[in-house]
């Protein structure tokens, strides 16, 4: 007993650790299968969150109608949609990769689009005495959407720390695999220190996801880089 809770509401730590151990094949398969959604749904939503980014910040008439859809989508609680994904894609990884994306889908494409809207007019005008042909093609390649990255740096960074939250919740709702599903199988035994197990894993996915998100970033945008002044011991 870990104060005064008993062991089926907060289990001790030594009794997840163990759980760990004695459930660590499973928890490694369960883990897998979540982090293959993740990863999926990253990528297919990250492209989806470019795309749409780019359509916002060169379209106006694209913009003066997708924008207020776009936020107004987020006031759908997640939890709502879930079950018609699980109905329409099925209990299979689809519908979780789709929650994946769904709920990564709005950090990316606020982000970028930020970035796309904030590059420096010095830049742009620039662009325009340097580039007269072909210029909006040349300007988006070579001045709007490099200025942008970090930004959608950013954004992914966000994305990497939620995205967990989609692929768990889809699982939660029909899966046969998964950490959330896991959780499940786990509460309905009464299994509280393997449920405990299993969303350590799952917030260690999360962190790793996270530093090698910013790892990359790092590495491809050299050029942005917090300055000493901002960073303490």
């Amino acid at each position: 007993m870990l104060g005064d809770l008993p062991p089926y509401i907060l289990p001790d730590p030594r009794a997840v650790a163990r759980s760990l151990w004695h459930h660590s094949g499973s928890l490694f398969h369960h883990a897998g299968v979540t982090a293959l959604e993740i990863v999926l749904g990253m990528v297919l939503g990250t492209l989806l969150g470019c795309g749409s980014a780019l359509v916002l910040g060169y379209s106006r008439r694209a913009r003066r109608w997708l924008l207020p859809a776009l936020i107004a989508s987020q006031a759908i609680p997640v939890f709502a949609i879930a079950p018609l994904l699980v109905l329409w894609l099925g209990y299979g990884m689809s519908s979780k990769i789709a929650m994946t994306m769904l709920v990564i889908y709005f950090p990316v494409t606020a982000n970028f689009y930020d970035g796309l809207r904030h590059t420096q007019r010095g830049w742009l005008d620039l662009a325009q005495v340097m580039l007269p042909e072909q210029r909006r093609w040349a300007v988006l390649r070579h001045i709007a959407i490099p200025a942008a990255l970090p930004a959608l740096a950013s954004g992914l960074r966000v994305a990497a720390a939620v995205a967990p939250i989609g692929a768990v919740l889809g699982e939660w709702v029909g899966s046969s695999a998964g950490l959330g599903y896991l959780m499940l199988h786990a509460n309905s035994r009464m299994q509280v220190d393997l449920m405990f197990a299993a969303l350590f894993v799952l917030a260690a996915l999360a962190v790793g996801l996270y530093f090698l998100v910013d790892a990359g970033s790092k590495r491809l945008l050299p050029w942005h880089r917090p300055s000493p002044e901002t960073e303490t011991d």
